[in-house]
């Protein structure tokens, strides 16, 4: 079992251009910059709490909308984790975390399964946080999810304010992460089948 657990991802499309650098056992720092102002606060907040050192460019159709930036750099990332771990073998594989921010909390579960699903519950009111649309927080989880083939429920409990209903979301999914990432005592594959 290799001791680095560290990726490059580049995606091309005719829409965006994306290239991620991911350590997945670092110090929480990030260089991001995608154009859009919230979705690298919610980048952020990933690298902070799941312990990465990320680095994450997109230069994307924003002329067009944040749909395509947001969904190909989640896109990215999740492949990103999905090479840095390897065949799997000496993780945790489950993680789960509550996360308040002020009057908001949310509940995160992970699964890095090698089965893509995601159940996403934000429950977000706006239209907009910044310059991304509501939708696109949710479908940014979802399009994780499938590249990092991983089974993923995240859901906000309650809160008034969306800012802080979406950061409180994307914390619990870091922290829910970084659980299942850890590395424990095993260097089996933490799975009756014997593969993830």
């Amino acid at each position: 079992m290799s001791n680095v657990r560290q990726a490059f991802t580049q995606r091309v499309t005719s829409e965006t251009r994306i290239d991620v650098e991911l350590s997945l056992d670092g110090n929480g720092s990030s260089r991001i910059s995608t154009g859009l102002g919230f979705w690298d606060h919610m980048l952020a907040q990933l690298a902070k709490h799941a312990r990465w050192e990320l680095r994450l460019v997109c230069a994307g159709d924003r002329e067009v909308d944040d749909h395509h930036s947001v969904e190909d750099s989640a896109l990215a990332l999740g492949e990103c984790i999905d090479r840095a771990l390897g065949e799997r073998r000496g993780i945790r594989r489950f993680g789960s975390a509550l996360a308040p921010m002020d009057e908001a909390l949310a509940r995160a579960a992970v699964d890095l399964s090698g089965r893509p699903f995601a159940q996403v519950r934000l429950q977000l009111t706006r239209e907009r946080i910044g310059d991304v649309a509501c939708e696109n927080l949710s479908h940014a989880i979802r399009s994780l999810a499938v590249s990092l083939r991983a089974t993923v429920h995240v859901e906000v409990l309650y809160g008034e304010n969306n800012h802080h209903m979406a950061e409180a979301a994307y914390k619990a999914l870091a922290l829910a992460l970084r659980e299942a990432l850890t590395r424990d005592s095993h260097s089996d594959i933490p799975s009756t089948k014997e593969a993830l």
